[in-house]
């Protein structure tokens, strides 16, 4: 199992991946079987020329691939690896892996190892001290992945669809939705002394 940069004739397996991680978290709408292929060939060849960001392939070369093919390789996970923009600004620069996927049928046999070595290598070359990955709350497989390697919690991301969200502006502009007030901290019941009891 090796790691290589994505080169644009890559597109089909990256799609295939990508839609894989997206029926996985339950997110059919996203990358279904009617994208544009131009489209999706336009925004490829534009992230693989993107200087903030690189999309490795983790592979199985030659003779070791599944099928056997000679000379044939077959692409198993993906990562797409960012530079966080703040952190750049702030001056302590920060790796994003920004997709991570493993194909279902090639996990617990090294894939996702070999994608945070070529993150880890990213970020040596960046100059970046820490790595970030996302994983969605239901994705307990992939967060107890992380926690092996040594992620910690970082933060919670959320997300809404841009029309609920114009929505729910136009709303609370109305007035509709009203701010949520400040939790208090749930008071604390003391325990009543023995003999004091009715």
């Amino acid at each position: 199992m090796v790691t290589r940069t994505a080169r644009a004739g890559d597109l089909p397996a990256v799609l295939a991946l990508v839609r894989q991680h997206r029926a996985d978290a339950h997110a059919e709408d996203v990358l279904t079987g009617h994208t544009s292929l131009n489209a999706a060939a336009s925004g490829f060849r534009r992230l693989l020329e993107d200087p903030g960001h690189r999309v490795v392939l983790a592979v199985l070369p030659g003779p070791y691939a599944a099928d056997g093919a000679s000379g044939a390789e077959v692409p198993v996970g993906l990562a797409v690896l960012g530079l966080d923009p703040l952190s750049l600004v702030l001056g302590n620069p920060q790796v994003t892996v920004d997709t991570f996927v493993v194909h279902r049928e090639h996990r617990r046999r090294g894939a996702g190892a070999v994608l945070l070595e070529a993150a880890a290598a990213y970020a040596r070359e960046n100059g970046a001290a820490y790595v970030v990955a996302a994983a969605g709350g239901h994705e307990a497989e992939r967060q107890r992945f992380f926690a092996r390697m040594g992620f910690a919690p970082l933060t919670t991301r959320r997300v809404v669809a841009v029309d609920s969200l114009v929505r729910s502006l136009a709303s609370w502009q109305r007035g509709g939705v009203p701010l949520p007030s400040p939790r208090r901290p749930a008071a604390r019941r003391r325990p009543v002394p023995r003999g004091l009891t009715a």
